[in-house]
């Protein structure tokens, strides 16, 4: 006879505390509202999907099937296709940065490449040094792995090495974690004299800083800047970047440039996370880049990015009310917006959807002393006339809410 069961017994998985930690991605949970067709959204960092190069990327895959097929569906290195890494090496050699194949590692997006270096330098406890705003989905991979996050503030010209500096005094971080090219969510990118800073104080205190650039290809105006790795002759950066904002994001192709000794210890981590990303994938880029024009194909992307970074400028201009404040960026898919202080992006967001309107509130951006009166606006991936309709309808929305 069966046991009776005399008390309730709890059936909640027991899940590791880190999960607790996570959270939930604001902009993922907006975009399940904001991908209504009824809807314009400012949302998601979308690149625009009528410029993705398909006709090419189609003829790539079907020469790689052709020629390769069998290969192209067999696992393969946890570093990646060699000529890929090769490709991506010789492009940031171009750009003045000492990169090799055998220390370039592809991921899975540059997103793995955060998760993956977070995994080789944090311990739970450990702390390390973030911008204050920055990419939420960065925020919620150094909290699932416990760290604390010592947030230091930018403005105009980046982040505020003079506050990083007294930072790695005070808590001696594992790393830091920047966006210096049209940051995440704000736009500015990092001036030169910040840039060469940073790297200094990396290098005096033997500090390692990761260096997110997904946007540094997209730049619509002004001269580019050096990136941090080209700056750095120490190994102290670790460059992440991707081909989701020039060639297409579903196909999940990032890359980590580091020194030996941290590539060895990612190839590791990546192992015991995926294998290696996509054979066919990968085979398929370094097929189209070898006879695509990518150069061209950045020129146009910078070219229409451009023209709908200036429209919202100018939409936001004509309709917010002078009480509101925003970026200019030279480059990149985002405006930052501060709101009067009366006014909380949440609630914005909440009234602003009911007129068929999303964009992401800017709280969640922020490591430390979340402020609510910010929102955060991509203008990539609409047409000019529809960004105009819907920075009035959040204009109008605005100006009801201060009256």
């Amino acid at each position: 006879m069966a046991a009776k069961i005399t008390r309730k017994e709890n059936r909640s998985p027991r899940f590791a505390r880190r999960i607790s930690r996570m959270g939930v991605s604001a902009v993922r949970e907006i975009l399940k509202v904001a991908e209504r067709p009824d809807i314009i959204s400012f949302a998601g960092g979308l690149p625009a999907p009528e410029l993705f190069p398909v006709d090419a990327l189609a003829r790539a895959h079907a020469d790689i099937f052709a020629r390769e097929g069998a290969a192209a569906m067999q696992y393969s290195t946890t570093e990646g296709w060699r000529p890929l890494r090769e490709w991506i090496a010789a492009r940031m050699n171009g750009r003045g940065c000492a990169a090799t194949a055998e220390g370039t590692l592809i991921t899975s997006g540059s997103q793995q490449g955060i998760d993956l270096v977070a995994r080789i330098f944090l311990d739970p406890g450990d702390t390390m040094i973030v911008e204050n705003p920055s990419y939420v989905a960065a925020l919620q991979v150094f909290k699932s792995y416990e760290a604390e996050m010592i947030a230091v503030d930018s403005d105009g010209g980046g982040v505020r090495v003079d506050e990083v500096e007294q930072a790695i005094k005070e808590s001696n971080p594992k790393f830091i974690y920047v966006i210096p090219d049209f940051q995440n969510p704000t736009g500015i990118s990092f001036s030169l004299e910040r840039r060469k800073r940073l790297v200094e104080i990396a290098r005096r205190h033997r500090v390692p800083i990761i260096e997110d650039d997904p946007y540094g290809e997209l730049r619509y105006q002004g001269e580019r800047l050096p990136s941090l790795a080209s700056l750095d002759t120490e190994g102290m950066v670790i460059h992440l970047s991707t081909f989701s904002k020039t060639i297409s994001p579903g196909m999940r192709i990032g890359w980590v440039i580091a020194s030996e000794e941290i590539i060895q210890a990612l190839i590791r981590a990546k192992q015991a996370s995926d294998l290696h990303t996509s054979t066919i994938q990968q085979r398929a880029a370094a097929r189209l880049l070898e006879d695509f024009d990518y150069d061209a194909h950045i020129a146009r992307l910078c070219s229409v990015y451009g023209e709908r970074c200036a429209a919202m400028g100018a939409s936001l201009e004509a309709h917010f009310p002078h009480e509101a404040r925003w970026t200019r960026p030279d480059g990149g898919l985002f405006l930052w917006v501060e709101l009067p202080e009366s006014v909380s992006g949440e609630e914005l967001f909440k009234d602003s959807i009911k007129e068929k309107v999303a964009f992401v509130p800017g709280a969640a951006f922020f490591a430390r002393d979340a402020r609510t009166n910010f929102i955060r606006l991509n203008f990539s991936n609409r047409q000019p006339d529809i960004i105009d309709e819907g920075i009035r309808r959040i204009s109008d929305v605005l100006k009801r809410s201060l009256r």
